[in-house]
């Protein structure tokens, strides 16, 4: 597919917001592992390829196996995660998919236990900045496959 238009050129005061809030959840105190799931988790969901290709690579480059990265779209059925990951993939879940059920009361009381409410906050806002990265590449059709881990600071 071909590219619509580069939205860092289109909107760059746009792309330095969203990069801010990247940084942010990137020196939140969150596990780099854990935000590299909670990123490709959501991903998977939205069916973002270039996000997917970033964060699979990025993953990889920070020591994640192949196998948790290949098994994450199924990982209620594997023991390869921990109960903060898999807490934190439900959390993922609940927050991508918020129209389909909110998020349930049930689910929160499973999560709450795993992190303190400052985590949790963060915790939320990297799932709602990786869906809103999400939300531009598939918009705009980000280029998919070029990206080398280290190179673009954002998302």
């Amino acid at each position: 597919m071909d590219t619509r238009l580069n939205y860092v050129k289109a909107a760059p005061g746009g792309y330095r917001a969203m990069s801010q809030l990247e940084r942010y959840v990137k020196n939140c105190g969150l596990e780099a592992s854990l935000i590299e799931l909670v990123k490709m988790r959501a991903s998977q969901i939205n069916g973002c390829a270039f996000c997917l290709d970033m964060h699979s690579k990025d993953a990889r480059a920070a020591g994640e196996s192949e196998q948790r990265i290949y098994l994450l779209s199924a990982w209620r059925e594997t023991p390869f995660y921990t109960e903060r990951e898999r807490a934190a993939l439900e959390w993922t879940e609940a927050l991508t998919l918020i129209a389909e059920e909110h998020v349930p009361d049930e689910i929160y009381e499973r999560v709450k236990p795993y992190f303190t409410e400052e985590e949790l906050v963060n915790l939320s806002l990297a799932v709602v900045t990786i869906n809103a990265w999400n939300r531009l590449a598939i918009s705009f059709r980000s280029e998919v496959g070029s990206y080398q881990p280290g190179t673009v600071a954002a998302h």
